[in-house]
């Protein structure tokens, strides 16, 4: 269980699987948490649904009555909200971000000096439980810090750490990575469609297709090129599929979606 109060400035996506994560894994009690967003219907659906503490009053609020404090908001915002913040951040709470690009450094010179800082790179399938995390410690953060990031963000799935150099890559392969895959899934189903079967097949079908291979490369612990060798026998159908994706440079395409969106998350941060 953890027994630190902690305030979610944020309740957005991410923000509500967290909140949501923690208590379905009953590791938080909900009057540990208490959350505000500029959005008072959202709060009030909230706290009905979980009856955790809510309020859409002064930030401050959410920062004094809390030990550690997760800022889930968007990259152009953290600034200028921390700043608002920082008047009542001591050296006794901790501030965990999830904003893509925005570097602990930044964080703590906005905050002050001797402030524990968290970075965190979520991703969106945290919202059904399997999400994957990866998170950094800022200069003033300890064990007692990491850990607790680690507690609150295994409750929504897989958890790494990294070192803060790697944070943008990060960003560039899980960040935005389940949107590579969602367009890999509609393109699946679409050429199941173009191929005579309903949608409602089609999709199902790549969406377990994509699923199963996921889940056998966990569960096997195999590389996915031996995996891949498995289904593919000489001269069948699946080495000509691999053919016509590689002479479209699919290996290319990923790793240069990576590179570009570790490359804008760099921007960011700049």
């Amino acid at each position: 269980m953890i027994d630190k109060t902690l305030g979610f400035i944020g309740v957005g996506n991410m923000g509500q699987a967290l909140i949501k994560g923690l208590l379905k894994a009953g590791m938080i009690e909900p009057q540990r948490i208490v959350a505000t967003d500029l959005d008072k219907t959202k709060l009030s659906i909230l706290e009905d649904e979980t009856g955790i503490r809510t309020t859409d009053q002064d930030k401050h609020v959410v920062v004094e009555l809390s030990e550690a404090i997760l800022l889930c908001v968007k990259p152009p915002a953290i600034i200028s909200l921390l700043e608002q913040i920082a008047p009542v951040i001591t050296s006794d709470k901790t501030i965990i971000s999830i904003a893509a690009g925005i570097g602990t450094q930044q964080i703590e010179e906005t905050v002050g000096e001797g402030i524990p800082v968290i970075r965190v790179m979520p991703n969106t399938p945290a919202m059904v439980g399997a999400g994957i995390s990866a998170i950094s410690k800022g200069k003033y953060a300890g064990p007692g810090e990491e850990k607790l990031a680690i507690e609150i963000f295994g409750a929504v799935g897989e958890v790494i750490t990294v070192d803060e150099g790697l944070m943008d890559v990060i960003t560039g392969l899980s960040g935005s990575g389940p949107a590579y895959i969602f367009t890999v899934i509609e393109a699946l189903s679409d050429a199941g469609v173009a191929g005579g079967l309903s949608r409602e097949t089609a999709l199902k079908a790549a969406v377990w297709t994509v699923f199963g291979a996921a889940k056998m490369v966990l569960e096997t612990g195999q590389h996915p090129a031996i995996l891949r060798e498995m289904v593919t026998s000489p001269a069948g159908t699946t080495i000509a599929g691999l053919k016509a994706l590689e002479d479209r440079g699919i290996r290319a395409m990923f790793m240069e979606a990576v590179k570009e969106a570790a490359r804008r998350a760099e921007e960011l941060r700049k």
